[in-house]
């Protein structure tokens, strides 16, 4: 049994002031089987964030090749991919000129971040196409591209967001990780790219484009991200800030899923990486120790303002002449002046349009939602959901429930700061329980007709409920990047609860839900990690309950509808 503690916190820790996006962040020591398991943890969280899990099916990319920028030494073309039906990129692909039948060279992916003109922009603090017109002079193929709603990626906006794409996770985050990894296979495509030299390096959104993807993509085998890699800033646009990516992690972390490949974190003293070479880069250089590779990270600083200026892109061509050319002698690259194109000549759409078959935006998410329900319905897998709505709800186990005795009952605590009281009533036998579960909280609970009262019966206040109503502090714009939803919080309750009635001897639970409480219900008894005897109203009565409209005010878990909704939860439930 639990022992009565009084280590039970006085107040709900959810409700105060939380980590978000200018958290000072700490790190952690890992040895080197904590950090794979970490790793493959991050993995799956950023997969899961980004709505590519399950991943999508790759289909073909269709290039197109609209127009040439010829120079002395280098090409420039503009290139249309279909990444997905109806949904296009854009970008230019720097070659170098007169390359030998069939030599192949190392490929740079350039995503850009959130200056004005994206790729195209070109001033003294950033220039994508000086960029990849020296790049191709020094040998390398650069495909550099669009952010969504970017110059010729517009069929969306590039801040987009709302409770129903979130449900779905169908956000700017995924469409652009989803576009880099097809970048990927549009390189290794190129008949003078040589596929297993892939790198890949951008400033600002951009590095936070790199960061991710080299995390879920070991193609890609070389980066350098670019005044991103921060304890003290964690991205400020919703396009590096989708639901539950950032739960329990941060940046550096993020940056220590690229090792044991070459790194370089370039950092400037005039933004948020000012901390770079006394703290985050030591942080990085500790998780490449793990392997032996300490030496393949590296880290540069410029006293310079936020920038991918001309110093910072220097740093980086010496940086891929070694870990992607393998010329170690180590001289420095200079950048050479070049003649910047006129933005005419490098966009793919002027004075043109997508093509026919091109998708709005309610149409991608209508197709986004059709592949959904379709991948969620070919699962057959109870297992496989069960671990795909766990990673909705954040559900975990608990390293163990403390328990402290109040008039009524006792209040609950997964030792997270979390706070849950809970009306006890004793009964017979002791080895069965009730938890009975109440929108409006436990007194309701209690009170509610039909309750069964076999054994012992426990009706929790989940969160922010009942006698758990509280207020809480102001929440940031991406509070869900760095945290459980509301209604998640409610499932973990359920979850802690039943681990307790368990603790107390109870081998048969039953969880019982009252009217719309039934969500929460089934998706606690979905991803409990015991059985548990479910008696909720049905889903085929209840319609409503899977509508994007309630589940956006009723039970907003981010992601559940990408996982199969409540339909899966069911599916996924544990059989005795």
């Amino acid at each position: 049994m639990i022992p009565l503690v009084a280590q039970v916190p006085q107040t709900d820790a959810r409700n105060g002031k939380v980590a978000d996006t200018d958290t000072q962040f700490s790190t952690r020591d890992y040895t080197r089987a904590e950090w794979e398991g970490r790793k493959e943890e991050l993995k799956q969280r950023i997969l899961f964030a980004a709505g590519l899990t399950p991943m999508p099916a790759k289909t073909a990319l269709r290039p197109q090749v609209t127009g040439r920028v010829e120079g002395s030494d280098y090409t420039i073309e503009k290139v249309l991919l279909e990444t997905m039906p109806g949904f296009f990129l854009g970008g230019n692909l720097y070659r170098p000129r007169n390359l030998a039948a069939g030599k192949k060279v190392p490929a740079v992916m350039h995503p850009h971040g959130h200056w004005t003109y994206g790729r195209l922009e070109n001033q003294p603090l950033y220039s994508a196409p000086s960029f990849g017109i020296n790049m191709a002079k020094q040998g390398f193929v650069v495909f550099a591209y669009d952010m969504v709603g970017y110059n010729d990626s517009p069929q969306v906006v590039h801040r987009f967001t709302g409770k129903p794409e979130q449900l779905w996770q169908f956000t700017p985050l995924g469409l652009q990780l989803w576009n880099s990894i097809r970048v990927v296979d549009y390189l290794e495509s190129l008949p003078d790219v040589d596929p297993k030299r892939i790198g890949a390096s951008g400033a600002s959104g951009g590095a936070t484009q790199v960061l991710f993807h080299a995390a879920v993509d070991e193609r890609v085998v070389a980066t350098a991200p670019v005044n991103m890699v921060s304890l003290i800033m964690q991205g400020g646009c919703i396009c590096e800030n989708a639901p539950h990516l950032r739960v329990g992690t941060n940046s550096v972390e993020i940056a220590g899923l690229t090792a044991p490949r070459p790194q370089l974190i370039v950092a400037a003293t005039g933004d948020w990486t000012r901390n770079v070479p006394k703290e985050e880069f030591p942080a990085v250089r500790k998780i490449y120790a793990l392997y032996g590779a300490a030496e393949k990270v590296d880290a540069v600083q410029f006293d310079a303002p936020h920038n991918f200026h001309k110093p910072s892109r220097e740093a980086v061509y010496t940086f891929f002449r070694k870990s992607l050319l393998g010329i170690e002698d180590g001289k420095a690259v200079a950048e050479v002046n070049v003649t910047v194109p006129d933005a005419r000549d490098l966009l793919v759409l002027w004075n043109d349009k997508l093509p026919e078959r091109a998708k709005s935006a309610e149409e991608l998410f209508k197709a986004w939602k059709k592949m959904s329900d379709e991948q969620a319905s070919a699962e057959m897998d109870a297992a496989v959901l069960r671990s795909r709505l766990a990673m909705a709800v954040e559900a975990t186990p608990a390293a163990g429930v403390k328990a402290q005795k109040v008039a009524g009952g006792v209040v609950l605590s997964r030792g997270e700061g979390d706070r849950v009281p809970v009306m006890v009533k004793s009964g017979q036998p002791a080895n069965s329980a009730t938890i009975v579960v109440h929108r409006d909280g436990a007194q309701a609970a209690m009170a509610a007709a039909g309750v069964k009262v076999d054994g012992a019966v426990y009706a929790p206040d989940l969160y922010r409920t009942g006698n758990a109503k509280a207020e809480t502090e102001p929440r940031h714009v991406h509070h869900a990047t760095f945290h459980p939803s509301d209604d998640a919080y409610r499932v973990q309750d359920i979850l802690t609860t039943i681990e307790y009635a368990r603790a107390q001897g109870a081998s048969s639970i039953r969880l019982q839900a009252i009217g719309d409480a039934g969500p929460w219900a089934i998706l606690a008894a979905a991803v409990s990690p015991v059985a548990v005897e479910l008696a909720a109203e049905p889903l085929s009565t209840n319609a409503h309950w899977n509508t994007d409209e309630w589940l956006a005010e009723r039970c907003f878990v981010p992601g559940l509808q990408r996982v199969g909704g409540l339909q899966a939860a069911m599916r996924a439930l544990p059989r005795k």
